[in-house]
């Protein structure tokens, strides 16, 4: 396996503060996820099953080869957002035609890990579903769920957690010893560290304690007091708090009622403008300063105010800071405070004019990122990918906008926000959550025509890239209709340019030309140099496909030209990719390779799954091609495991053949029908049916009956085993690389890296990918790729494993220095 494309191990959240007691339930559920595959943590809000099963994760961590996996599912409002959920966070990518909750079962059919579902209640029901689902196709799959009830699927384990241990009264034990105590103590001393509680005040501590039956955010929010009251007077307000809340809510829960009344009680020690910013801040998911800023301040609360005010929130355990994130600290509401902070907020009648403020909010994000990613000169193209990246750490937010949207008949803005977000859904793979809302806001039938019909093209363009044609030709045509009606020419030229790409499927040839004609006349009287770049980028498709191979890349060149004068690099990674499979057909290896490495180093930084996949196997053809067969069973292989585990029948279809191919040249015909045949089975079950036999024309193959008898042994595979067989079959004939004439100096002499290299180095041997590795040196994915590129240059080197190899080599030689 190629080291740059294992997983990571997790994916969990720092912990914020430290751990304090439940010992033995954290030895007892680590012994109950070893023999059993769904546990679930239930228990009242405040009480601890997030943190319990946070800490549960990461002592796990070694049980689990594949790593643990935290999904946070408060916000998910439907089956379909769960599901999408699961499949960001464990690197799953739609397939077309398919629903997501397979794909999702088929990439985690051989991982063996562990996914938290955390607060599922709300959806409870949908959880069991896709928990059954998985434990049934997943054996190697366990679950650890947290809900304020049991999810009631076969086999689950339902642990309901405990408040923490409190001392007995009437005990002359040390009242220390205690779980509750010690966190209250733990946390009053982060909270005033220049305060230290003498022995004798930890029987006031025992009896603060008991009065919040050890629930564990009750300790926090009366710890965190400690700054400002004395211990006495905490007990004094709290006895207080309790006696009313006695004479009043009788019909919670006693939990829930020692619950509220603590809440209430920090709540009432809050300033005005805390309590005014807490209410407000109910309306995110997530959010950085400066968006709680724009959201929240008003009149009643000054912009200057905020940020005093959130680090009180803070400081007093109401807000939690989650880590940072491009460059901005980001915070959020524990669920139990966001319930309460959003009843303040409807008693204060704000509600519908927040939403409003967080709703306008998105939308100017998500029309920043629209227009971005069609601007013509005068953008960077590492200014439009930081847009990207905002709104990945907005898209919670985005969400919860579409559903409130959605609920209120709100269709204006909710087609606006579909028609923004649709470069985000499409380089993301989120086709079917795209689809998903942009077809609930046109169901509705409102919003004027113009903006309908701008919303039916991106529609059409998303069923493009689900493969699902015909309704991409039916909901374009009908946009092509309406933004004509409108004036919307980049609207119109996208309309034609989708619609061209579903004629060249069709063989619709001429009809197809006409439109692209078309297009380029109308981006040439606009300036329109985005729809320009795909129109003939789409031209050299034409062109391949009617064998014109030479005017093919003549087409594709021009559009390389436009799109790299817009710095477009997602647009040229993917025409790379067609000039790539042009030049390999005319024999143009040199060019081919140059193709799919450019485009390689370009969807390496932006994460495109699918399209890294396709890159790697056209660099591993061209190398089987070259004679390098052991560089190309590495790429291909590399490219075998992404499609596999990202749930990509095709790509694995793709990679099975073309390992066939080299397998066959080499003499192994059983093995590569093996792996043919179960290609064809995976493209027809993917519903791409064809069967592409491993060996050239004219090859002087073996009995044709055996050759039939293998192949239709291959049929019998099931993607797992045929993915398997694949991997052996690349690992066996494997050998060792020669160094390209000009590569590492002679005698062995290190080569020279500069001190940035060889910091890129070391991380590429830790398995990190450009991304990962951008975000630890704080530079830009394309500048590591430049990194690489030169690394690979100075080291003679063509893959990653290689440098990794050589970080490992230069590692043991080290060692081998220090032990003698």
């Amino acid at each position: 396996m190629a080291l740059h494309t294992a997983p990571a191990r997790q994916n969990l959240p720092l912990e914020p503060n430290s751990f304090v007691g439940r010992e033995r339930d954290l030895s007892d559920l680590l012994r109950l996820l070893q023999v059993n595959r769904a546990v679930t943590l239930c228990g009242v809000g405040g009480i601890g099953k997030t943190r319990l099963a946070l800490r549960v994760a990461a002592h796990a961590t070694s049980m689990f080869t594949d790593g643990v996996w935290l999904v946070e599912l408060a916000d998910a409002r439907s089956r379909k957002g769960i599901v999408a959920r699961v499949a960001t966070v464990l690197g799953v990518t739609e397939e077309s035609h398919r629903d997501l909750a397979d794909t999702l079962a088929d990439a985690l059919r051989r991982r063996r890990l562990l996914l938290v579902l955390d607060n599922c209640e709300h959806l409870i029901e949908h959880v069991a579903a896709l928990s059954r689902s998985l434990l049934d196709g997943c054996p190697s799959v366990t679950l650890l769920l947290t809900s304020r009830e049991p999810a009631r699927i076969c086999g689950e384990v339902v642990w309901r957690v405990p408040p923490l241990t409190v001392p007995p009264r009437h005990e002359d034990d040390d009242p220390g010893g205690s779980e509750a105590v010690r966190l209250f103590v733990a946390r009053a001393h982060a909270a005033a560290p220049h305060r230290r509680l003498a022995p004798e005040q930890l029987d006031t501590v025992a009896d603060i304690c008991r009065r919040l039956d050890g629930i564990p955010l009750g300790i926090e929010l009366a710890a965190a007091r400690v700054r400002l009251l004395s211990l006495t007077q905490i007990a004094d307000r709290l006895d207080g708090r309790f006696q009313l809340l006695t004479a009043g809510e009788r019909g919670a829960p006693a939990r829930q009622r020692t619950l509220r009344a603590v809440i209430d009680w920090s709540h009432d020690l809050l300033s005005e403008p805390e309590r005014i910013l807490l209410r407000r801040l109910a309306v995110f998911t997530s959010w950085h300063l400066e968006l709680a800023e724009r959201v929240c301040a008003d009149a009643l609360l000054p912009e200057g105010e905020i940020l005093d005010a959130i680090s009180s929130l803070v400081d007093r355990s109401l807000v939690v800071l989650t880590g940072e994130y491009q460059g901005r600290v980001r915070y959020r509401l524990l669920d139990t405070i966001r319930e309460y902070a959003a009843e303040r907020l409807d008693e204060a009648g704000e509600r519908p004019a927040l939403e409003g403020r967080l709703r306008d909010q998105m939308l100017v994000l998500a029309e920043e990122l629209s227009a971005n990613a069609v601007r013509g000169h005068g953008i960077a193209w590492p200014d439009r990918f930081q847009v990207w990246y905002r709104v990945l750490a907005e898209y919670d937010n985005v969400r919860a906008v579409l559903g409130r949207c959605a609920e209120r008949g709100d269709t204006e803005s909710g087609l606006r926000l579909c028609v923004a977000m649709r470069p985000f859904w499409m380089a993301s793979g989120h086709f079917t959550e795209g689809a998903f809302w942009t077809d609930r806001f046109l169901a509705a039938g409102l919003g004027d025509d113009a903006l309908r019909g701008q919303a039916m093209v991106r529609r059409a363009e998303l069923a493009w890239d689900q493969r699902d044609h015909r309704h991409a030709a039916e909901i374009g045509e009908c946009g092509l209709r309406l933004c004509r009606a409108a004036g919307d020419t980049a609207s119109v030229a996208l309309a034609l340019n989708i619609l061209a790409m579903v004629d060249l499927r069709a063989g619709e040839l001429d009809r197809a030309a006409g439109r692209l004609a078309e297009v380029l006349e109308l981006t040439d009287s606009v300036g329109d140099p985005w729809n320009e770049g795909i129109a003939r980028g789409t031209l050299g498709a034409l062109a391949a496909q009617r064998g014109e191979l030479a005017a093919a890349s003549e087409h594709y060149d021009e559009a390389l030209v436009t799109l790299r004068g817009i710095d477009h690099r997602w647009g040229v990674g993917r025409t790379l990719i067609g000039q790539g499979m042009v030049a390999e057909a005319q024999g143009d290896l040199f060019g081919a390779d140059r193709c799919y490495r450019e485009a390689l180093d370009i969807q390496r930084g932006i994460g495109a799954t699918p399209e890294l996949a396709r890159c790697l196997a056209g660099v591993g053809r061209i190398a089987a091609r070259q004679g390098a067969t052991a560089q190309a069973y590495d790429y291909l292989s590399e490219s075998l495991l992404l499609s596999h585990g990202t749930g990509q029948r095709l790509g694995v279809a793709r990679g099975l053949t073309a390992i066939a191919r080299i397998a066959a040249a080499e003499g192994d015909l059983e093995e590569a029908c093996h792996l043919a045949g179960a290609a064809a089975a995976i493209r027809e079950r993917a519903g791409a049916p064809g069967l592409v036999t491993p060996w050239p024309a004219g090859h002087a193959a073996a009995d044709p009956d055996a050759l039939a008898g293998w192949l239709e042994e291959g049929r019998g595979l099931d993607l797992d085993a045929a993915v398997a067989m694949a991997l052996r079959v690349t690992e066996s004939r494997q050998r060792p690389r020669s160094r390209p004439a000009g590569g590492r100096p002679p005698g062995g002499a290190r080569p020279v890296l500069t001190p940035r290299e060889h910091e890129i180095a070391l991380l590429i041997g830790e398995r990190m990918s450009n991304r990962l590795i951008a975000e630890r040196l704080f530079i830009s994915p394309t500048t590591v790729a430049r990194h690489i590129a030169n690394i690979h240059t100075k080291l003679g080197f063509n893959s990653r494993t290689q440098i990794a190899a050589w970080v490992s080599e230069q590692n043991g030689r080290h060692g081998q220095a220090v032990r003698s």
